[in-house]
């Protein structure tokens, strides 16, 4: 039962990480004459804290729970259907912090 549940929660998260790629793919579509170029391949932007602080990111990071935790707040805090790009609550100075963690990993 524990390997079923464990199967399920992956299934969820995978799920979830599809459907952020996909969000992110559609707003580069719609705004492919405005595409960022500091946005290297592989890459994505996301905004934190209070001044929306814009940080490019690897695309890598989708697979780390930690980010993935990032996500879901992010998801029940502001949904992910509006054009304010990918944003996160959080502070930057944590956001900062985990970025050079899982950088190290």
């Amino acid at each position: 039962m524990e390997m079923t549940i464990k199967k399920s929660n992956k299934l969820a998260q995978v799920t979830i990480l599809k459907q952020i790629l996909r969000r992110c793919s559609s707003l580069e579509e719609k705004n492919s004459n405005r595409l960022p170029h500091d946005v290297p391949k592989g890459h994505f932007a996301v905004y934190v804290g209070k001044n929306r602080v814009r940080h490019v990111i690897p695309i890598s990071f989708l697979n780390q729970p930690e980010f993935q935790f990032l996500l879901r707040r992010a998801e029940e805090e502001y949904g992910f259907d509006h054009d304010m790009g990918l944003t996160l609550p959080c502070e930057e100075v944590v956001f900062r912090s985990l970025t050079s963690m899982l950088k190290m990993k």
